[in-house]
């Protein structure tokens, strides 16, 4: 079961965190949004039960069964991007409108590869204390965490199922094709995992954040916003609030 939170009234905008992460990081996101929203943690991340083999069309057949059956709006991170652009086929049974990824690594070496399935073998780490743990669910996601930790017997371990990093490398242009919604790829000016260059190659007007790194959504949540509201104002493509805790 996935663990999901949702509030406000009007259109609905869905936000899906990247590898490591939890809803939470979307908090500062959705209290400036004018509408509806809905924040999953995705299958074995903070409060959701992990899965059995983690690809992006699982992740993303677990998340089309918490989404209402409406147009909708997906803003993704990361992993949470490439999972928003398998919503966005129509492939789950859900009518995503408009998809952003924010911060998409769409370039991946072989090495890199290595390194992910390394990390997928690995136990998680049990700490003595829940502090300790959270400092290392944080270190993993790149941003500060409360909900990304578990009591086990010996102490506290990140949520984090590790064998979601075994994931692998998204099928980008594939993903952009099957697309039925519009595609909007953005990242921070800063962001070393989603360089401009990278994201040219697969959509012609990516979007960058200036003086930003990775993780936009929380360094500055008001650049999320604007680019939600600049697409919420734009005319339908011819082509195929309560607080989070």
């Amino acid at each position: 079961m996935l663990h999901v939170e949702r509030g406000g009234n009007g259109p609905l905008l869905v936000l899906l965190h990247g590898l490591g992460a939890t809803g939470e990081v979307w908090k500062d996101v959705v209290s400036e949004w004018h509408g509806s929203w809905l924040v999953p943690d995705l299958p074995g991340h903070g409060r959701s039960a992990p899965i059995e083999r983690y690809s992006f069309g699982s992740f993303a057949a677990a998340v089309a069964n918490v989404i209402p059956r409406e147009p909708i709006t997906v803003i993704g991170h990361s992993l949470g991007g490439v999972v928003g652009l398998a919503l966005a086929s129509g492939w789950f049974g859900v009518d995503v409108t408009t998809c952003i990824g924010v911060g998409i690594k769409v370039q991946w070496t072989d090495e890199e590869l290595e390194k992910a399935a390394a990390l997928a073998a690995k136990p998680g780490k049990v700490f003595a204390t829940k502090e300790e743990a959270v400092e290392r669910a944080s270190k993993m996601a790149g941003v500060p965490l409360l909900h990304g930790v578990s009591e086990v017997d010996g102490g506290w371990t990140p949520s984090l199922d590790m064998k979601a990093f075994g994931v692998g490398r998204p099928d980008m242009p594939g993903l952009i094709m099957a697309a039925e919604a519009e595609v909007v790829l953005a990242a921070g000016e800063n962001d070393p995992m989603s360089p401009q260059e990278h994201l040219k190659e697969l959509v012609p007007e990516p979007v960058e954040f200036p003086g930003t790194g990775h993780n936009v959504h929380v360094e500055s949540s008001s650049s999320i916003t604007a680019l939600l509201a600049q697409v919420a104002r734009k005319p339908p493509s011819t082509e195929s609030t309560t607080p989070l805790t």
